[in-house]
């Protein structure tokens, strides 16, 4: 499968692209840690974290103020707070209304309309506490009440928007956008914030969670149909769920989640990030011209085991505690190499499994291409990628190999390994 990023004009406004950070998992981040992860945002045109938080943990406040203090002192980055109504229970309105005015006149806080910007993680159960929030706040409030539906939410007094947490496809099919465009109509003059994530897979016993959502070519995908929807806001899922295997940010070690560390160890996905200035650029001028192209560069992503490999260890295509009808993980996540190419101009692209006939493809034009290779049963020691124009390389790179071997506990691990070209 082949396919390109296409330039077409569209309205642009002004726009904004936020990282999810779970707070829950920053406990042991020192300054130079905060520094760095927002660094790396910067680097990738995220505007800011949206700080996911839980009303029990006790190390809340400290590494609020930390996040904040560091994007403080390196400026042109925004935080905004999103209260999970799910993970520890629900808030006490009292302490969302002191939460907010803690840091609402921050430097780093992101303002729309002159006003603090907060988002939820749901809060179904919970909507009425918001017009007393907001009246002791100044607050612009655009919930993730996805539960409610489109219409419910948009028809809210309360609501200034919408955050949609709609981010993977059911099954085995490819996500898309159709439920943004519902939203986005359902709000009319209204925010709405469209949700991005690379992948889906957890397997935590503690927590009762073992399913995975098809991520393969959603990375490209999703971020062409943001350049079509043309959202007001985008928020990628996530900066640092381990856990969830949607992280594009650095691995901390000690915010990876008991129980997952076997599937994310050694699983890098900072190559996620390497398109997105090419991504959000397009996004933030309404596709109505190229971004700049500084150099070529190569993305891929893929399962270090082919899915009959080992055990699936129970877990399921989709997630049969939300009602969805359960298929085989290996149906929902295919046995693929998913690649894209950012180039100047048309080239030849090469993917090969180790020491196996090398798959010849074709990126037509300039821009982002993107292509899935089948496994086809092969495995080897790596998996060698290259871009070559006239029959000179331009670039290449080198991917960790596919392997039978599932290492002691026999299980295929369904995080995806990522890397790219330095």
């Amino acid at each position: 499968m082949a396919t390109a990023l296409s330039f077409c004009a569209q309205q642009a406004s002004a726009k904004a692209v936020f990282a999810h950070f779970i707070i829950g998992n920053s406990a042991n981040m020192a300054t130079a840690d905060w520094t760095d992860d927002i660094q790396k945002a910067k680097d990738a045109h995220i505007d800011g974290f949206a700080l996911n938080i839980a009303p029990t943990d006790t190390y809340t406040d400290s590494s609020l103020r930390a996040a904040y203090d560091a994007a403080n002192a390196l400026g042109g980055f925004s935080l905004f707070l999103s209260f999970d109504y799910l993970s520890q229970g629900v808030w006490d309105p009292s302490a969302v209304i002191r939460t907010i005015n803690t840091y609402k006149n921050e430097a780093s806080q992101y303002k729309y309309n002159n006003k603090p910007f907060v988002s939820t993680f749901e809060g179904v159960q919970n909507t009425g506490d918001w017009a007393n929030i907001k009246s002791l706040t100044g607050c612009y409030f655009v919930p993730s009440w996805t539960s409610l539906g489109s219409s419910t939410v948009a028809s809210n007094p309360d609501v200034d928007g919408a955050f949609a947490w709609d981010a993977w496809p059911v099954g085995a099919n490819d996500k898309d956008d159709s439920n943004d465009k519902e939203w986005k109509s359902a709000l009319g003059a209204k925010s709405y914030m469209m949700a991005v994530s690379p992948w889906f897979y957890t397997n935590i016993p503690n927590w009762g969670k073992n399913w995975l959502w098809r991520g393969d070519d959603l990375w490209y995908d999703r971020w062409q149909q943001v350049i079509e929807v043309q959202p007001e806001f985008v928020e990628i899922i996530t900066w640092n769920d381990y856990g969830e295997t949607h992280y594009i940010g650095p691995i901390r070690a000690g915010g990876v989640p008991d129980g997952s560390q076997h599937y994310v160890s050694g699983m890098d996905h900072d190559h996620w990030r390497t398109l997105l200035p090419f991504y959000i650029d397009a996004y933030k001028s309404g596709n109505a011209t190229m971004p700049t192209i500084d150099a070529e560069k190569l993305v891929f992503w893929y399962r270090l085991n082919p899915s009959g490999a080992g055990s699936n260890g129970g877990t399921t295509g989709n997630n049969p505690a939300q009602g969805q009808p359960v298929v085989d993980p290996a149906q929902a996540s295919q046995d693929k190499i998913f690649v894209s190419v950012l180039v100047k101009s048309p080239a030849d692209v090469t993917v090969q499994i180790g020491s196996n006939a090398p798959t010849s493809l074709k990126a037509t034009t300039a821009g982002v291409n993107h292509f899935s290779v089948p496994f086809n049963g092969q495995t080897g020691s790596s998996v060698s990628f290259a871009v070559s124009r006239n029959g000179q390389q331009v670039v290449s790179a080198k991917g960790n190999g596919i392997t039978n071997n599932c290492g002691d506990n026999g299980l295929v691990n369904w995080n995806a390994w990522v890397g790219g070209s330095s």
